[in-house]
C-alpha cells in the first residue's frame, strides 16, 4: 500500500478555490454538528464545547498534543463540556415549554445509563443535572447496583426498566424504604404479581410504574418498540386488572408512573404527539378512577441527526429539541384540560441525545491501496506480448494527445477492448501460457485505461452515466486502511447500518480529490465503513485527500458517545482505545486542558479476558524455546532475547502502533 499522487476523477471544480465552508457543506457538519462542531479558518475540525458562545477548541491541535504526550492511536476524545451543555439544553427546552404553556407541573429528566455506562459520563450528567434534579434509568441488576449509590438528591428519580428478578425487586423495595424515589417500571403482569408478593412479605407499601402497551407504533428501524408487537408493556386489560388489585389492597396510590417507549430514534414528531396523547388518556382515565398517578414518562427517542436517510427506514430527524419538548408538554396539557384532570410531572429518558455529541474517535490512516498503473512514458515494444501491445495501443488512443475528444460510444468500445484483453491475459496465465511479467504489465495497462476512460466520461458529463461506468468507478475507489476496528468502535454501523459522520480533522481548506472506502485492521471482510455522511449523491465512498509521505492523516468519527463505547465487540481481540478527557478553558493555550488520559486496553488484559494468562503463556513459550535450543536450532542467548521480546508485547496496545520502530 502506498500513497498514490495521481488523482482520481475530480470531485469538484478546479477553477473555484476550495474553502472551509465548502468542507462544511461536503461533510454536512451543520446537519449533525448541533452547534457544537464546525470547520475553523485553518481548515481544521473544531468544537465549541458549550454550544452557546464563541469559545472553540481545535481538534487537530488536541490530537498533536496527545501525540506529543506519547498517547497511542486510535484515541477517543471526550469533550466533557458538551455533555454538560446537552443536559442544560434539554432541561431548558422543557422549562421553556412549561413556562410558555403555563403547564402546572415540572419536568424530571432521567439519563438511561445503558446508552453509556462509563462512570465519568454518568457523573458528568448528574453533576450538570443537579440544578434540575436529574435522575437515572437502569435496565438491569448490575446497572441498578451501579446507579443506586449515586442517587443523592431525594427528588431525582431512579427509573428501573427491564426484566427484574426477586433480588432486584427486593433491592428496589429496600431503596424505597430509604425514602428514595426508585420506581420499577413493570413490563409484564407476572412481574407485578411478584413485586406485590415481595412487598407484602417485607411489610412495605410499594411504589411502582407500568409500561403501557400503546396502539401507536414508532417509525424507522425501531418501529416495533411500540404498538401491539412491542417486546414489553402491559395491555389495557392488564392495567385494568392491576388497578383493581391495588384498589382491593387499599393502595391505589402505589401506581405512581405510566411509561411508554417508541424507540431509540423518533423521526416523526406527529407520531410522538399521537403516542403522548394516547398515554395521557390512560393517565386521565386512571386519575378519574381514584389512581393519583404522579409521573408520565415518555421514554427515550429524542432523535440525533447522524445523517438524513440512508434508506426508507432511516428518514432522519425533522424536528428541533424545542419542538420535541413542546410536543410533549402541549399534548399532555391538551388531554388533561379536556378530561379536567391535573397535569402530571413529565419524565423523559433521552440518552442518545444527551451523550452522542460529546466524544470523537480519531483514527489514523495507515496507507492507501490503489490500482497499479503504468508509467506515463511507457511504450510497448515489438518484444512485448501481443496482449501488452494491444492494451498499449488502446491506452494511446484514449489519451488522444492533440486529437479530437472521443465520444461516449468510442470510450465504451475502448473500455470493452481493454476488458477483453485483460480477461484474455488472465486466462492464458491460468493455463500456463503467459509469464508473470507480461501479466503484470497487462494489469497495469488495463487500470491505466480504466482511470483515463472514466476521466474522459466525467468530462462528457452524460446523464445518465452508463451502468458499466458506474460499476467501474466503484472498482477504482481507493481503500484507506485505518487503525481501528469497526466491531469495537462503531458496532452499530456493522450491526444495523447506522451512519456516522466521518471527515478529516485537518486539510479541510483543501479540496479532497480522492474517494475512499475505509477499511479497518480486522481480518474480516465486513471490517469496513460501507456508507458515509456526505453532500455527494453517492454515499458509498468518503471524499478524502491524497496521502502525503511522512505526514499523518487523521479522520474524526463523530457522535460516538451513545452506545458505541459500551457495545464494542472483541473481534480479533482489539480492545478499548485510549481516551482523553478534555475541558474547555479560555485561560489555557488552545482554549482547553486535558484532565485525564486513560490508557488503551493492553494485550495482557485483552488476552486475560479470554483466559490466556501471562504466566501460562510465558511457561509455554519458554518450553518451546528450550526445546529449540536443545535441538541446536538457536543459541541460548537468542532464545532468551526472543522470550524477552515476546513478553514485552504484553504491555502494548492491541492496535497498530505507528510509534514502533
Amino acid at each position: 500500500m502506498s500513497a498514490n499522487p495521481d488523482p482520481q476523477v475530480l470531485l469538484g471544480d478546479d477553477d473555484v478555490a476550495w474553502t472551509p465552508a465548502d468542507a462544511t457543506e461536503l461533510y454536512r457538519v451543520d446537519a449533525w454538528g448541533a452547534a457544537y462542531y464546525h470547520v475553523n479558518e485553518r481548515g481544521h475540525a473544531a468544537v465549541m464545547p458549550t454550544g452557546e458562545d464563541d469559545l472553540s477548541v481545535d481538534i487537530a491541535v488536541v490530537v498533536e498534543d496527545l501525540r506529543a504526550r506519547g498517547v497511542p492511536f486510535p484515541v477517543l476524545i471526550r469533550f466533557q463540556d458538551v455533555l454538560q451543555a446537552r443536559v442544560r439544553r434539554i432541561n431548558r427546552a422543557f422549562s421553556t415549554a412549561i413556562e410558555e404553556a403555563e403547564y402546572d407541573n415540572v419536568y424530571r429528566g432521567v439519563y438511561p445509563i445503558k446508552v453509556n455506562q462509563l462512570h465519568e459520563v454518568v457523573e458528568e450528567v448528574l453533576e450538570a443535572g443537579q440544578p434540575f434534579s436529574m435522575g437515572l434509568e437502569c435496565g438491569s441488576k448490575p446497572e441498578l447496583i451501579a446507579a443506586l449509590p449515586h442517587m443523592e438528591d431525594d427528588q431525582a428519580l431512579l427509573i428501573c426498566n427491564g426484566v427484574k428478578d426477586a433480588t432486584m425487586l427486593r433491592l428496589i423495595l429496600a431503596a424505597q424504604g430509604l425514602g428514595k424515589p426508585v420506581l420499577p417500571v413493570l413490563e409484564k403482569y407476572t412481574e407485578f404479581v411478584e413485586f406485590m408478593r415481595l412487598a407484602e412479605e417485607l411489610g412495605a407499601v410499594p411504589r411502582l410504574g407500568v409500561r403501557v402497551r400503546l396502539t401507536t407504533s414508532g417509525s424507522g428501524r425501531w418501529r416495533e418498540s411500540g404498538g401491539d408487537r412491542s417486546k414489553f408493556g402491559l395491555s389495557i386489560p392488564e392495567i385494568v386488572k392491576l388497578v383493581e388489585v391495588l384498589h382491593s389492597r387499599g393502595h391505589p396510590e402505589s401506581l405512581e408512573l405510566l411509561h411508554f417507549h417508541l424507540g431509540s430514534q423518533i423521526s416523526d414528531i406527529q407520531i410522538l404527539k399521537q403516542a403522548v396523547k394516547e398515554i395521557t388518556q390512560v393517565y386521565a382515565q386512571l386519575h378519574r378512577r381514584g389512581v393519583p398517578v404522579k409521573f408520565l414518562d415518555v421514554g427515550g427517542g429524542l432523535g440525533v441527526n447522524y445523517d438524513v436517510g440512508y434508506s426508507s427506514d432511516d428518514p432522519g430527524i425533522g424536528y428541533s429539541l424545542q419542538e420535541y419538548a413542546n410536543a410533549v408538554v402541549y399534548s399532555v396539557q391538551e388531554v388533561c384540560e379536556q378530561q379536567e384532570v391535573p397535569t402530571p410531572a413529565l419524565v423523559s429518558e433521552s440518552g442518545r441525545a444527551l451523550v452522542a455529541h460529546h466524544s470523537v474517535l480519531v483514527v489514523e490512516v495507515l496507507g492507501a491501496y490503489t490500482k497499479d498503473r503504468i508509467e506515463d512514458d511507457f511504450a510497448a515494444s515489438e518484444e512485448d506480448h501481443a496482449i501488452v501491445q494491444r492494451l498499449s495501443e488502446t491506452l494511446e488512443w484514449v489519451r488522444q494527445r492533440g486529437g479530437e475528444a472521443p465520444t461516449l460510444a468510442q470510450l465504451s468500445e475502448a473500455y470493452h477492448d481493454a476488458w477483453e484483453a485483460r480477461n484474455e491475459a488472465d486466462t492464458l496465465f491460468s493455463l500456463g501460457y503467459l509469464d508473470i511479467e507480461p501479466k503484470a504489465l497487462a494489469e497495469r495497462l488495463y487500470w491505466s485505461i480504466c482511470y483515463l476512460v472514466l476521466d474522459r466520461v466525467a468530462a462528457l458529463d452524460p446523464d445518465p452515466v452508463p451502468p458499466e461506468f458506474v460499476e467501474l468507478e466503484e472498482q477504482l475507489v481507493d481503500q484507506y486502511l485505518c487503525d481501528f476496528s469497526v466491531f469495537q468502535s462503531i458496532l452499530d454501523h456493522w450491526a444495523i447500518g447506522q451512519g456516522f459522520p466521518i471527515m478529516p480533522i485537518a486539510r479541510l481548506d483543501e479540496e479532497p480529490t480522492r474517494r475512499a472506502l475505509l477499511v479497518d485492521l480486522t481480518c474480516d471482510s465486513d471490517g469496513k465503513v460501507s456508507h458515509y455522511v456526505s453532500a455527494r449523491d453517492d454515499k458509498r465512498f468518503l471524499p478524502v485527500h491524497a496521502l502525503r509521505d511522512g505526514e499523518a492523516y487523521d479522520l474524526g468519527f463523530f457522535l460516538m458517545g451513545a452506545y458505541q463505547d459500551i457495545m464494542g465487540d472483541a473481534h480479533n481481540l482489539f480492545g478499548r482505545v485510549a481516551e482523553a478527557h478534555v475541558y474547555a478553558d479560555a485561560e489555557e493555550p488552545g482554549n482547553y486542558y486535558i484532565e485525564k488520559i486513560i490508557p488503551a486496553t493492553s494485550i495482557r488484559d485483552m488476552l486475560a479476558s479470554v483466559q490466556y494468562f501471562p504466566n501460562d503463556l510465558q511457561r509455554r513459550m519458554n518450553t518451546l524455546i528450550r526445546h529449540k535450543v536443545a535441538e541446536g536450532m538457536i543459541r541460548p542467548k537468542a532464545g532468551t532475547e526472543l522470550l524477552e521480546q515476546y513478553m514485552s508485547c504484553f504491555h502494548d496496545s492491541t492496535y497498530y502502533d505507528t510509534r514502533a520502530k
